[in-house]
């Protein structure tokens, strides 16, 4: 059901998973031109993209749709203790309702982290033939040691140093943020969380971007994809970058998208010219 009448830098609420969700839309409605969804980190949220979306909107041509899932932002909190497999329910049960929700005619998933998990999940898991291409950011098949070693690491700095006030400058509800993603990433049973079963079943254009020094996740992440994919895959390993491409190699990591998205949209051009 339609809840959003877009008009660039148009704010609001919409209602997805029975959850209220901040909303924001920069540049060019979906009728207009293709729109990229992005999807934040497991902290992150509408808000902590900064300036990022209208520079996606602008490198690109394309319409930016940005919103926070529950328990981010703005958002209403998620219901806690979420489930070990909170990712694949926020991708089959809540992003379509989203998706719907603004109009989304075709375009682009790009997500963050957790944000790219879900969105190769959605795209691996739910037939949408409008969802034209991938851009995975860091994304997370499967656990690593020494991204559980990282976790754990924001679990002490949240409960005794100063990330829980920094945190609620952005999200309205820092416990219930924090508590979403870290209990459940630190849960006994969540070692052995694994999704790359859902690349073998994608069939459209993928980008993913991962930086060398990503504390999080390493370039097995990646290989994974290579490994596995049947459809066109391009990679953008980045140096002297950390778990966030956007902040640490904004420059680069806004080329790889431009240069990807432009090669899409002229292979859907090419295919409609030939029809």
């Amino acid at each position: 059901m339609m809840q959003v009448d877009w008009t660039d830098g148009k704010t609001g609420f919409l209602t997805a998973g029975g959850k209220s969700l901040e909303y924001a839309c920069i540049g060019p409605a979906p009728d207009q031109a293709p729109t990229i969804v992005m999807l934040h980190e497991g902290l992150g949220c509408l808000a902590l993209w900064r300036d990022f979306p209208q520079r996606v909107a602008q490198a690109t041509g394309c319409g930016v749709f940005v919103y926070s899932r529950a328990g981010y932002g703005q958002s209403d909190p998620a219901d806690l203790p979420r489930p070990l497999d909170y990712m694949t329910r926020e991708a089959v049960d809540v992003l379509p309702e989203v998706l719907d929700g603004f109009g989304f005619r075709q375009g682009i998933l790009m997500g963050h982290s957790d944000g790219a998990t879900i969105a190769a999940i959605y795209a691996g898991s739910v037939e949408d033939f409008r969802v034209r291409g991938l851009i995975l950011m860091a994304p997370h098949f499967f656990t690593e040691e020494m991204g559980l070693t990282e976790i754990a690491k924001a679990k002490e700095l949240f409960e005794t140093g100063d990330l829980k006030s920094k945190m609620a400058k952005y999200h309205r509800d820092p416990e219930n943020t924090f508590r979403g993603w870290n209990d459940s990433w630190l849960a006994p049973g969540f070692k052995s969380w694994n999704v790359g079963e859902v690349i073998d079943y994608l069939r459209i254009p993928v980008l993913a971007i991962q930086g060398r020094d990503d504390q999080y996740g390493t370039l097995a992440q990646i290989d994974e994809i290579d490994s596995r994919i049947y459809s066109p895959l391009d990679t953008a390993i980045l140096d002297d970058c950390r778990h966030s491409p956007q902040s640490d190699q904004p420059e680069q990591t806004l080329a790889a998208i431009a240069d990807f998205t432009a090669r899409l949209i002229r292979i859907e051009q090419e295919s409609v010219e030939i029809r």
